[in-house]
């Protein structure tokens, strides 16, 4: 029988539909791309990236006609947009890494390693895979002179002057290398406990918040002020050379080592570090995978390369890709729960934030049931739907983060979220300015607002008022105790030993607690005040330059205030327009009122000591006081009080002996100084002493020594 009708067969539907895909992914694929380098936005994740790129991959194989000029594949990164950084252009291209997405695909680089070399290899070198921006780093006669993202790894930006501000990249190189230029590559990163901080911050300053560490590290990067820079606290880990060579070594791990002779710091952990046989290799994978919540920093996987640098030549790379490494990707660690309702929270600056409370679920050991929506446009862009089932993250394993709606789960009838253009909590007009993201309620005197305020002018870097929470701000001006902040210095015992939660010894301690704070340093109270844009950096700059509290309101009450070279034009107009508002008057006369004492600067007040400028951090239960009086003995010297090990914190105080505390992890890791609470007790009495003439660590050999 003759098929006359010249209908399409099967096999021809297929092709097409095939084609018609790998047409879809490479517009897709190159979409995620910019959104992902280029403006720091990404709208899905790594993982799902990295699935759409193999299904193309995949395609192409099949169907090598189908391949475009600019073929996902081959794309390294994405061309710099705009004229905001200058753009460099190189002669040799910085490339990305090919991935294997499981173990399985671990394996097969292995086997194209041993085929391309015609041997099975020796020695691998493995390396924690950093969620950072990558950099390199031109260095001529030891001396850092060019500083450049890698772009779409031939052009890329010039960032010399922000990476200037990081404290990890070294201005020279502590030795000399055995060639006059060298080329340094490595990864700009925020940890995760400075990426919490950071959006802490813009959460109460009523700015977006960055939806993952990279994207954090790679916006402050980009900025325009070294300044802004400066102030995120960015690292640097260096992980090879354009031309390794330049060192004489012959092998990867040999090349590190030099780097850090030179004076960069390279990941140190049990995770790097040469390894003899695949197997080797596939079990500190697994390690790593288990443990990578323990790390300070984000890693998304583990790139493992040949050790033996004498053969990467012989291996060569694809338009892409090095042959002689891959970047071995952990599993995506996401889950599916439904969003039961979407709630409005207005904070202290009257940002509308819309919070989705969700079924509980488990991720990476915490259960999640509240994710912000950031936004009025993140709500839109992602259309999310009370009822819906959405794919939810962790950004950084912190943050809760809704990753997308399954689109194939939502059930018929859904309406879309429609977001208030009124106040939900005192009905007053929310607005939204021009290129503005947030929605914010205009009313001064919204409870929401004021609540916030009250909490932030007590917490811990503000008055740090110990005992002094939330629920117990909301009770006082339930009660109408309080109106405004500086109505805590008029409270009495008889006001607060018949609330709730309080009685005599609490009122007595809070009562003492708020006394201290009358004389606490001026830049708590310039923080205290709430003014949008003036957090804990821009307080500690205002209070050394104006002294004292009715100084600086004098100047910024003037119709024209002095200028600070540190401090933005924005925020000199929030100052201006905070103490000239009608409605902050009260607020302001009454904290003049109060004949507040100001200290003088504590750098300045504290006598030398041994301890005067050591930095510590302090984790686990203490036994002898609260962790704040922990902080006021360590301010009280003159010293320190760190949340986070950092590669500046000189001891760590815990009673823990072993453990799987992050912290006691980083610091064995660091090599930071780990003493018990007995003994920082006694390092604080020999201090109080006067030893002043001896040194810190020599104080401290003595006491472990007795």
């Amino acid at each position: 029988m003759t098929n006359n009708d010249h209908s399409p067969t099967t096999n021809d539907t297929d092709t097409k539909s095939k084609k018609e895909r790998a047409s879809f992914l490479t517009r897709e694929l190159k979409r995620h791309n910019e959104l992902y380098y280029q403006k720091d936005s990404p709208e899905i994740e790594d993982s799902e990236y990295d699935q759409l790129l193999r299904e193309y991959e995949l395609l192409v194989r099949e169907h090598p006609e189908w391949r475009t000029e600019d073929s996902p594949d081959e794309m390294v990164g994405a061309a710099p947009v705009g004229a905001d950084l200058p753009q460099i252009t190189r002669t040799e291209p910085m490339l990305s890494l090919d991935k294997a997405l499981n173990e399985s695909e671990i394996l097969d680089f292995s086997g194209r390693l041993e085929k391309g070399l015609g041997f099975k290899p020796k020695s691998y070198y493995t390396m924690p895979k950093f969620d950072g921006l990558a950099v390199e780093l031109y260095y001529k006669n030891r001396t850092l002179s060019l500083a450049a993202t890698r772009g779409d790894g031939r052009q890329g930006e010039n960032i010399t002057a922000n990476a200037l501000t990081i404290k990890d990249i070294p201005t020279k190189l502590a030795s000399a290398s055995p060639a006059e230029e060298v080329v340094v590559r490595g990864e700009v990163f925020m940890d995760k406990a400075d990426f919490a901080r950071l959006n802490y911050a813009r959460e109460a300053q009523g700015l977006p918040l960055f939806a993952n560490p990279r994207n954090a590290a790679a916006g402050s990067l980009r900025q325009l002020n070294p300044d802004i820079t400066s102030e995120r606290n960015l690292k640097f880990f260096a992980y090879g050379l354009a031309r390794p060579e330049v060192t004489g070594a012959e092998t990867y791990d040999l090349a590190m080592a030099a780097l850090k002779q030179w004076g960069f710091k390279v990941e140190n952990s049990s995770f790097s570090g040469s390894r003899s046989s695949m197997a080797q290799v596939i079990e500190i994978f697994q390690s790593l995978s288990e443990e990578r919540d323990n790390l300070p920093f984000e890693v998304d996987g583990m790139v493992i390369t040949l050790n033996d640098l004498t053969k990467w030549s012989r291996l060569g790379t694809t338009a892409r890709a090095p042959r002689w490494a891959v970047a071995a990707k952990f599993p995506a660690r996401l889950a599916e729960t439904k969003v039961l309702a979407i709630n409005i929270q207005v904070g202290r600056f009257g940002s509308l934030t819309p919070v989705a409370i969700m079924s509980p679920v488990q991720i990476g050991g915490a259960t999640i049931s509240q994710a912000s929506l950031h936004n009025e446009d993140d709500v839109a862009r992602k259309d999310v739907r009370v009822g819906d089932w959405v794919l939810l993250k962790r950004a950084g394993d912190i943050i809760p983060d809704i990753v997308r709606v399954i689109a194939e789960k939502r059930s018929p009838g859904l309406l879309p979220f429609k977001f208030p253009t009124e106040c939900p909590v005192c009905g007053s007009p929310a607005k939204r300015r021009e290129g503005d993201a947030i929605r914010k309620c205009g009313n001064y005197f919204c409870p929401a607002k004021v609540q916030a305020r009250l909490t932030h002018f007590v917490s811990q870097n503000a008055l740090d008022i110990d005992g002094f929470g939330e629920k117990l701000a909301e009770t006082l001006l339930s009660e109408k105790l309080v109106k405004i902040p500086t109505d805590i210095f008029r409270l009495t015992l008889d006001n607060l030993k018949h609330l709730p939660r309080m009685g005599q010894k609490s009122s007595e301690k809070l009562i003492a607690a708020i006394n201290r704070a009358r004389t606490a340093e001026l830049w708590r109270f310039i923080n205290g005040l709430s003014v949008p844009l003036v957090g804990e950096t821009v307080s500690r700059l205002l209070a050394k330059h104006y002294k004292s509290l009715p100084e600086l309101i004098k100047e910024f009450k003037k119709e024209e205030p002095q200028s600070i070279s540190t401090i933005g034009e924005e925020t000199v107009k929030n100052l201006k327009a905070f103490f000239n508002d009608p409605c902050t008057q009260d607020f302001i006369d009454d904290l003049l009122g109060l004949n507040i004492v100001q200290p003088q600067a504590q750098e300045d007040a504290v006598p030398d000591n041994p301890l005067k400028g050591q930095k510590f951090v302090f984790t686990g239960k203490l036994n002898s006081m609260t962790r704040q009086e922990a902080k006021r003995k360590i301010e009280a010297l003159g010293a320190e009080f760190q949340t986070a090990i950092s590669s500046t914190t000189n001891y760590l105080v815990t009673n823990e002996e072993s453990g799987r505390s992050k912290k006691l992890l980083k610091a064995q890791a660091d090599g930071t100084t780990i003493i018990n609470e007995e003994d920082f007790l006694k390092m604080e009495k020999e201090a109080l002493n006067g030893l002043g003439q001896m040194a810190v660590r020599d104080i401290f050999q003595l006491l472990v020594k007795s």
